[in-house]
């Protein structure tokens, strides 16, 4: 298979996508689409090793996402194993999400910060990056300046991360770039120009392409089941909004790719 593009965040082992996985996973080789398969608990984290075990344009990351943190909990001792397959390349989806917990507010804050402390520990133990979910309040950066907070001290020390479905402003990316963490872009940046800033102004070394399929598809295909396979109009938004050479912003995703989960 020839690479051409890559989808670094996509969630074939979840409902939307699980019912038809094995027409996705072909139709991502038919297209020269190299993905990462992100687990957001236990049982998904195993899914995703086994899809990346089965098929060699597929990785994967395990973790504990924060929307599942009070029900479930990162017990390193069941995540160990997995950690040591060679096609493991991220820990998480991790992070904090301030815009859909119920209940106390800040005793949800500081039961995330716990379970991602845990897994930021488990993720400079194995040696490797975080694939990070970082969900603000409505009209607000709060989650990412608080995780930002959180995780400088660890980035000086060497950690490194995505930030996933990037949704912040310019000020908030250029501080992820600084601490060397890369920010993905997705379909999201097909239907509104509210991101065109940071997309234009994003140094082409920290920048990654995904769709989060199955959730928020691209235009023209807003409203339906997203998939892998349109992570190419991704790709084109970019390019477009930068003014650059399609081709171009294509190599550097993948050189990024490879650099930062050893693609």
């Amino acid at each position: 298979m020839s690479a051409r593009y890559i989808d670094i965040h996509c969630h074939p082992n979840l409902h939307g996508l699980r019912e038809n996985q094995d027409e996705v996973i072909a139709r991502m080789m038919d297209e020269g689409i190299l993905g990462i398969v992100v687990g957001v608990d236990l049982e998904s984290s195993r899914e995703a090793v086994e899809l990346a075990e089965k098929h060699d344009h597929l990785w994967a990351t395990i973790g504990l996402h924060p929307n599942y943190v009070g029900e479930k909990t990162f017990n390193e001792d069941e995540f160990e194993k997995l950690a040591q397959h060679p096609k493991v390349v991220a820990i998480g989806e991790c992070g904090f999400d301030y815009f859909r917990p119920t209940g106390d507010l800040e005793e949800a804050k500081r039961i995330q910060q716990n379970e991602l402390e845990k897994q930021v520990h488990f993720a400079e133990k194995h040696g490797k990056p975080l694939m990070v979910h970082c969900r603000p309040s409505k009209n607000s950066m709060d989650a990412y300046r608080a995780f930002l907070e959180f995780i400088e001290p660890y980035a000086k020390r060497g950690l490194r991360g995505n930030m996933h479905f990037f949704v912040g402003n310019l000020e908030v990316a250029q501080r992820f770039w600084e601490i060397g963490f890369t920010i993905s872009f997705t379909g999201v940046i097909t239907f509104t120009d509210e991101y065109n800033e940071v997309v234009k102004e994003a140094p082409l070394d920290m920048i990654l392409t995904e769709t989060d399929a199955p959730y928020a598809a691209p235009v023209p295909h807003r409203g339906k089941t997203n998939k892998p396979e349109f992570v190419p109009l991704v790709t084109e938004a970019i390019a477009r909004i930068r003014g650059e050479n399609e081709t171009s912003i294509q190599k550097a995703v993948l050189k990024n790719a490879q650099r930062i989960f050893g693609i």
